[in-house]
């Protein structure tokens, strides 16, 4: 009954409206006006206190005796000033399509609400649309991303606001169907109250435009994102026009329309799986218009994919990449940025579009936004691609701009560069202002983006010793601890290789201890761990080899882990004399440490050994190894020809003998071959089998310092355990 009531509005409004709106009726005290409404939350019967109790039954708005327009913070009050209220402003005014543009377009390069009011009080004549284009060019402005405004108070006792507000209200029935719901769509983004009469007409104006089935697809999305931010999901109108937008076919929409529903969609609607066979529909028809979609289509599309959770939509990200390769230089900083975060969350990478990012970037570094700088190094890093172009203009580009980025875009960068293990042409100037920006907002920097920052910086052989003693105090790691879940795995793993760089790579450093609580024994884990894991068809490639070459299994072990927290591929033990010993044999004279390097330990697009495998291999070389490495791209050049070739090429000279000798006899008290103060860090190593300084092996009292594989069933239980 009540929507028969609502639908009808629109017929009565000469008569019902001038009453429920009269001064009478406003400004009777505590006296409420109940009028029909489509809305049926709970919020609705906190507001009918002053209806009686048969009327609680039934669907209604309360209008207090409060002003028409209110926000939680403030109101809009309508002008009391007749120079104000009686202006000759009307929106039916039919302005010409060059005055309409040269109005937007004044509105648009406003940088402020004060701008925008301004303009509003020196143009008499807008039209419909221009009317709700103030609204929303307000929203833009004043809206602080926490759900609500930056000024309210300021905003909403503006007379210029207030008036526009009253025109839309009493010749919202004569409006477009699009400036309506724009209008609508405008409030819902100012905050405004939802009983307010301004938003009720605007709602059953929009009603009577629903029932008549003629609103197009666009219109169709402002409403249901307009209704969905007024009620939520459970809405009986945003049904009623979800319905009516599934019965139109999606293989004939254009472009627009299918960023027009992706992007309301996106905003909340299909949370939760909902729309899923409209969005399949979509995804397809999106699929065809690719080649045609321009700059701000391509990446709408892709964020809206992103936010929609379209895992099968792999074909699309795919064509959309494609298309995004010929925009790279069309596309405005944000845009740029939504699709390189969207292939990011795909992990798709095109070698076409990191062409042309490299002749793109180099020219715009010191001018693109830094958060686009930031997204592109990122993009580079996530995708372990090596580009010293970009990232020489980058490094360039930050010495300048460093005040521009935020404390997360400096760790982000220089985490890129981390990745891929690239030591920029700048590198000096670059650390310098790094170090400057750690002086200057060291407070500034969240735990984790800190972290992550000085760990990157130890990958590329940078020590910045200030604020390493202060990440391995208390408070930070309580702070640490504090912030998000939680330390996980992997950020305890950094704390422990950073810990033992510092003791490895600088020697003098005598600050604060990483207690032995936080270290992990094994930087080797699922997910993102510290080491890549071998590849198999590769291991098996030279264990074949290595078998022919030693003449029997049982010469090497597979999977070792070490107690300095590595995993070695494979370990060769040797005598004093140069000669393999059994895997099992306790008194080594030297350790042989084979690095099989598959393809996911370089970077993506080049012969650039990842920063964290470079690292590892650093790390082990001090602490006594003797490391072979053994790169995929080696063994591609020896197809056909025998597995023991490259191994026999690649096979240790003999060590010398005093070093030798060092390497067997000196136990934890003496000096370790590389020159570290042996007292400086067991002293406080409570775990026996962990040891992550900077020491050669232990002595015979000692706990074995590898698990050894003797046969391949026990090496692949270990493999399927790592």
């Amino acid at each position: 009954m009540a929507l028969t009531v609502l639908q009808r509005v629109h017929v009565l409004k000469k008569v019902a409206v001038p009453f429920l709106f009269s001064p009478a009726i406003l400004n009777a005290g505590e006296h409420h006006v109940c009028i029909p409404s489509i809305w049926t939350s709970p919020v609705c019967h906190q507001l009918l206190r002053g209806c009686s109790s048969s009327e609680l039954g039934r669907r209604w708005l309360c209008i207090t005796s409060r002003e028409p327009l209110f926000l939680v913070s403030g109101s809009i009050r309508l002008s009391r000033d007749p120079s104000v209220a009686g202006r000759p402003t009307s929106l039916l005014h039919r302005l010409s399509s060059d005055e309409d543009r040269v109005f937007k377009d004044r509105l648009s390069s406003c940088t402020s609400s004060r701008q925008v009011l301004r303009l509003l009080r020196s143009s008499p004549h807008l039209s419909g649309a221009a009317a709700a284009s103030v609204l929303h060019r307000l929203a833009d402005l004043e809206q602080n991303g926490a759900g609500g405004l930056r000024d309210p108070d300021t905003l909403l006792s503006d007379l210029a606001l207030s008036e526009l507000c009253s025109r839309l209200e009493k010749e919202s029935s004569e409006l477009e169907d699009e400036a309506v719901i724009q209008a609508l769509q405008g409030c819902t983004r100012l905050y405004l109250d939802p009983w307010s009469h301004l938003v009720v007409r605007l709602v059953s104006e929009s009603q009577v435009r629903l029932d008549q089935g003629c609103l197009s697809i666009g219109a169709l999305c402002g409403l249901a994102r307009a209704l969905f931010a007024l009620e939520g999901p459970n809405c009986a109108m945003l049904a009623q026009a979800m319905n009516q937008l599934q019965n139109k076919d999606p293989t004939h929409w254009d472009t627009s329309q299918l960023t027009s529903v992706y992007s309301m969609l996106a905003a909340g609607l299909a949370k939760g799986g909902r729309y899923q066979d409209l969005l399949n529909e979509m995804n397809a028809r999106a699929l065809s218009l690719a080649p045609k979609m321009d700059p701000l289509t391509v990446s709408e599309t892709l964020g809206a994919l992103v936010t929609l959770s379209q895992a099968q939509a792999l074909p699309l990200v795919i064509a959309l990449c494609k298309q995004a390769v010929r925009h790279v230089p069309n596309f405005a900083d944000a845009e740029l940025a939504t699709v390189l975060s969207a292939l990011m969350h795909y992990g798709h990478s095109d070698h076409f579009l990191v062409k042309e990012l490299e002749r793109h970037v180099p020219k715009t570094a010191f001018t693109t936004h830094p958060e686009t700088v930031t997204k592109v190094m990122q993009y580079f890093g996530r995708r372990r691609i090596f580009s010293p172009p970009v990232f020489d203009a980058v490094a360039e580009s930050f010495v300048y701009r460093a005040d521009e980025y935020a404390t997360g875009q400096v760790s982000r960068q220089i985490a890129a560069l981390g990745v891929v293990g690239y030591v920029p042409q700048e590198a000096g100037r670059l650390f310098r202002k790094v170090e400057s920006v750690l002086s200057a907002r060291f407070s500034q920097f969240q735990p984790r983006a800190l972290l992550e920052l000085l760990h990157a910086c130890t990958l590329l052989q940078r020590y910045p010793l200030n604020f390493v003693s202060k990440v391995f105090s208390p408070y930070f790691l309580q702070q640490l601890q504090e912030e998000g879940s939680g330390m996980d795995r992997v950020m305890l793993a950094q704390l422990t290789q950073l810990y033992m760089t510092v003791k490895l790579e600088c020697p003098f450093y005598d600050g604060p201890r990483l207690l032995p609580k936080l270290r992990v024994k094994s930087f080797l884990f699922p997910g993102r761990s510290l080491e890549t894991p071998v590849d198999p068809h590769l291991y098996n490639t030279v264990k074949t080899g290595l078998v022919d070459l030693l003449g029997a299994r049982s010469y090497f072990a597979s999977r070792v882990l070490t107690p300095y927290c590595y995993t070695l591929d494979v370990e060769i033990k040797l005598d004093e004399e140069g000669y393999v010993l059994p895997a099992s044999h306790d008194e080594v004279y030297k350790r042989i440490a084979l690095c099989i390097d598959g393809p996911k330990r370089f970077a993506a697009n080049a012969r650039q050994l990842l920063g964290k495998e470079a690292i590892k291999q650093r790390h082990l070389k001090i602490l006594g190894y003797e490391v072979v490495q053994i790169p995929y791209y080696e063994f591609e050049k020896l197809k056909g020809k025998a597995e023991t070739t490259i191994m026999a090429t690649r096979r240790p000279a003999r060590i010398p003998e005093d070093l030798a000798r060092d390497m067997i006899l000196n136990g934890w008290d003496e000096e370790p071959i590389g020159g570290i103060d042996s007292g400086s860090d067991i002293s406080d190593v409570e775990d026996p089998e962990y040891c992550p300084s900077g020491h050669v092996w232990p002595s015979e009292t000692q706990s074995a310092p590898a698990e050894q594989d003797q046969s391949d069933t026990e090496e692949s239980s270990e493999s399927s355990e790592d």
